[in-house]
């Protein structure tokens, strides 16, 4: 009978210099040392992609997808790479993999990529070789073969659909939290812990701005069954499960508060008030997977209207550029 498989994300900061690295390789050799097989998803190092969008934003305005797919990723694959290394000093086999080599294998939608299948033999064959396999999060390859991110918090996306298609008997994501809250207990001191929260009360979180785990790795723990633990890297407080809630609907309570300051706000103004003008405005921005939200028509005035919209702020600068053509084209006053 195999032994126990554990799969462990560890985050941005978790992994955010040379001390916690040794210290998330200390976690990992325990865990292997009590009889497990492990598959660790590591995130880039503390703040190291917000460096590269940064550092994107200062050479390029246009930012194009294929490129900033190259780019982003390499901040996880360092990482990988300088894990398995603190592995490999304290006695513990380990081979790292990108995702491309770990068989993640996505649609061809750049810096928002869906994951379709895993091909997880490497993984697998690690695995049966003793080693514990490091897989550079929120990257694939595309049907295409080209290199995919997965966006902001994909290692989280990456953790859960390795532990579904392995079948594992635990999931893990460690972060700098103890767990789930019903706030963020850096703005909120006095948030309480959930030891236990649904999937569907999880995702409506993660919807409204919770960072503590991506919407798509909700969805897929959802779907495919797999029991999330959100806990500590630096405790060993048990933290929060995401799992099947049957009472959710008795409860009937709210369970927690969610804030996003990640928030772009969208107005166009003057825009003819006549049927078909709002799918001429959202459909463009859909076929772009830009993300509109809350949705705002002010009341119609002299045959015009103001029309406004929230969306994430990363998406803005493309929105922007999408709009003004439609600004042009609808007559519009101006964006």
């Amino acid at each position: 009978m195999a032994a126990p498989l554990v799969v462990m994300k560890f985050g941005g900061t978790s992994v955010g210099d040379a001390e916690r690295m040794r210290t998330v390789a200390d976690y990992i050799a325990r865990t292997v040392r009590r009889g497990n097989r492990v598959v660790v998803a590591v995130s880039a190092m503390g703040k190291e992609t917000d460096d590269l969008l940064h550092l994107a934003a200062q050479v390029s305005g246009t930012h194009p997808g294929r490129e900033m797919d190259m780019l982003i990723p390499a901040g996880e694959r360092k990482a990988m790479a300088l894990l398995c290394m603190a592995l490999h000093d304290i006695g513990v086999p380990s081979a790292s993999f990108t995702g491309s080599q770990a068989g993640i294998i996505t649609d061809t939608e750049h810096t928002k990529a869906k994951i379709v299948d895993i091909r997880a033999d490497r993984i697998q064959a690690a695995l049966d070789e003793g080693r514990v396999a490091v897989v550079g999060g929120a990257q694939g390859v595309s049907t295409d073969r080209e290199v995919t991110f997965l966006g902001r918090g994909g290692t989280d996306t990456t953790a859960v659909a390795l532990a579904a298609r392995l079948g594992a008997d635990r999931c893990e994501i460690l972060t700098d939290v103890e767990g789930v809250f019903t706030a963020d207990p850096r703005v909120v001191p006095d948030a309480r812990l959930l030891p236990v929260i649904g999937y569907e009360e999880m995702l409506e979180l993660a919807q409204q701005g919770a960072q503590v785990m991506q919407t798509r790795a909700v969805e897929l723990g959802w779907v495919n069954g797999v029991v999330i633990a959100v806990r500590s890297t630096f405790s060993n407080h048990p933290g929060t499960l995401i799992r099947e809630d049957p009472l959710v609907e008795q409860r009937n309570k709210v369970r927690g508060l969610a804030t996003d300051r990640h928030v772009a706000k969208v107005t166009l103004v003057g825009v003819p008030d006549r049927p078909g003008v709002a799918h001429a405005v959202f459909a463009p921005l859909a076929d772009a997977s830009i993300n509109v939200d809350m949705i705002v028509q002010n009341v119609g005035h002299a045959g015009t209207t103001d029309r406004s919209f929230t969306s994430p702020s990363v998406d803005l600068a493309r929105a922007d550029r999408l709009l003004e053509a439609i600004r042009r084209e609808l007559g519009a006053a101006e964006v």
